[in-house]
């Protein structure tokens, strides 16, 4: 074994370098990685890095002997066929580096303390014949319905990553709410915190001297009102904090309607479905291969109910769109 020098490839563009050589050498722990750089074995354009530096297209790395013998890629999670064909149904727009799906309202994205059923576990469906297995590039919780970005390659993945991290996305909800908020339309710079309890965890506005607090912004407008009782809102959070919508909207006393967690005690109502009425409508985002790509999904069952009561109009989702 002698030392090498590898070139990024474009699909690996924002990889993270220790991501990046555990990629190519399956077999070298991320502790052995962390030594290699830090004592300067493992360098970028000849230069000593860190671990966590991101690599660009064209970034030569020199690499010291290692053990190349690949790990064994595992075979594919089994999913039940009736569940892969209701998963498959869900896809708004699907390319080779790209796809989105409408996700319905109480599936859970992830798995955790006694969730079984998750959107994560039943991946290997969305494969359509790729060799990757596609992978999740943000969030929505398990109450929340609407686009869900993925993305079908390891290189494409920390690209939207990037894209999200840096604020280049463009996401709009659309939440039905208690009450009509004054003024009508605005901006929510508020700061939030992480508070921990024996029944689980849940996010609240910051004290002033709190060190933990974390910037929340959301722009919103009111699209159309019920008399003084319900408004339709579209929000757009520039900050992507856990709960951030849900906080922001009860803060200023218009609670999303179904929102038994942070509703203040108001968000039930009857006569009115008791899930969350809170809608990831749409996304804009530069496209991993250039251009943009403009993305919606339609309203869940819940909300179209709701929005009929109210007399709001339910207009389709546009058409995903790259331009």
């Amino acid at each position: 074994m002698t030392i090498e020098t590898r070139a990024v490839s474009a699909d690996e563009a924002d990889i993270r370098l220790d991501r990046w050589l555990r990629r190519h050498f399956p077999a070298v722990t991320q502790g052995v990685v962390e030594k290699l750089c830090r004592t300067g074995q493992v360098r970028v354009g000849g230069k000593r890095v860190a671990a966590s530096t991101r690599l660009q297209p064209g970034d030569a790395v020199r690499i010291p002997p290692l053990p190349a013998a690949p790990a064994p890629k595992p075979d594919p999670r089994p999913v039940d066929p009736d569940a892969a064909r209701d998963l498959q149904r869900l896809v708004i727009y699907r390319d080779d580096g790209v796809m989105a799906l409408n996700k319905p309202h109480g599936l859970p994205v992830q798995g955790g303390p006694g969730i079984v059923h998750h959107l994560d576990g039943l991946l290997d469906a969305l494969r359509f014949g790729a060799p990757d297995r596609p992978r999740l590039v943000h969030r929505l919780d398990r109450d929340t319905s609407g686009v869900l970005l993925l993305a079908r390659t390891p290189g494409v993945a920390a690209r939207l990553a990037a894209s999200f991290r840096g604020r280049d996305v463009e996401k709009t909800y659309w939440a039905v709410v208690v009450g009509r908020p004054q003024p009508a339309a605005g901006r929510i710079d508020m700061k939030l915190t992480r508070i921990r309890g024996i029944r689980g965890d849940w996010t609240a506005p910051a004290l002033p001297d709190d060190a933990e607090a974390v910037t929340a912004i959301t722009d919103y407008e009111t699209l159309d009102a019920a008399a003084k009782r319900f408004s339709l809102m579209a929000l757009r959070p520039l900050t992507g904090r856990t709960h951030q919508l849900r906080v922001h909207m009860d803060e200023i006393g218009t609670p999303i309607l179904g929102d038994s967690k942070y509703g203040s005690g108001r968000s039930q109502v009857e006569g009115f479905a008791t899930s969350l009425h809170l809608h990831a409508r749409a996304l804009r985002l530069p496209h991993p291969d250039g251009g943009l790509l403009s993305l919606a999904a339609d309203l869940p069952p819940h909300m179209r109910e709701t929005f009929g009561a109210l007399g709001f109009p339910t207009p389709m989702a546009e058409k995903a769109r790259r331009y």
